[in-house]
């Protein structure tokens, strides 16, 4: 019993869950419905305060009427004494004070028909006042949401926006990065190749002497021709022919003959 009357709670509070938020999704239409609803009963009740006030304005008129008759009536009655016709006086007196019975009855009706128009009245400008009162809070809600609305779908697509600005900007900067890579490699190029001509350009200069401290070939055999000692012309020929120098006689000797 106590698992069944648990799955029955169970239920209503989902019933009531369920039917709370269709009434949130939709409070703004059920506010409008209601605010017509409201509106119906106010025209209906200012009808109903038109006829009491019509009712009201026939019941003062018939009053007046009623109290105009007593005066005319007073009048006979007075007139009536003085020309001492006391029968005729005591049935029109009679007549009078049957007058002012039905004018403090209808006086009395007429008070709290009057009452009642004044209270309906009082009601219907109450109830006009929150039904406009509550027409503007309706209407700031619908600007509110429609402003919340406008501003979620501006941050949505704000998000997009940033996100396919971020993308844009992450392949900006690769390409940035590559191209500084290039640049940076054609530059190292440049350097490698104008490095290679320089070096080429300077062995040729050094070859020439040209340089500061460079030596060249032939300065360096003439600096050893320098400090050898003065070769004989026999000696040079006899290296050029090895043949005429074992054949001729020897130079600086002596013979004993």
């Amino acid at each position: 019993m106590g698992i069944l009357s648990k799955i029955f709670s169970l239920l209503r509070g989902t019933a009531t869950e369920a039917g709370q938020a269709i009434v949130d999704r939709n409070a703004t239409t059920i506010l409008d419905q209601e605010i017509r609803d409201a509106q119906t009963a106010s025209g209906q009740s200012k009808q109903a305060l038109t006829k009491l006030m019509a009712d009201q304005k026939i019941a003062t008129d018939k009053l007046n009427e009623k109290n105009a008759k007593r005066n005319e009536y007073e009048g006979y009655v007075a007139k009536l004494i003085a020309q001492g016709n006391q029968d005729l006086a005591r049935e029109t007196a009679g007549k009078v004070a049957t007058l002012e019975g039905e004018i403090a009855a209808d006086q009395s009706a007429l008070t709290n028909l009057k009452n009642t128009v004044d209270k309906l009245h009082a009601t219907i400008r109450t109830a006009d006042t929150r039904i406009e009162s509550l027409q503007q809070q309706i209407n700031q809600v619908k600007s509110t949401e429609s402003v919340l609305k406008a501003q979620a779908s501006i941050a949505s697509s704000y998000s997009g926006q940033n996100t396919k600005l971020r993308t844009a900007l992450d392949s900006l900067d690769r390409i940035k990065q590559r191209q500084l890579e290039q640049s940076a490699q054609i530059d190292a190029a440049n350097a490698l190749e104008h490095e290679s001509g320089e070096s080429d350009l300077s062995a040729k200069l050094a070859a020439a002497g040209m340089l500061p401290g460079a030596t060249s070939a032939d300065a360096v055999m003439a600096r050893v021709q320098a400090t050898l000692s003065p070769i004989p012309l026999a000696a040079v020929t006899q290296q050029k022919d090895p043949a005429a120098a074992l054949n001729a006689p020897a130079t600086g000797v002596r013979s004993d003959s």
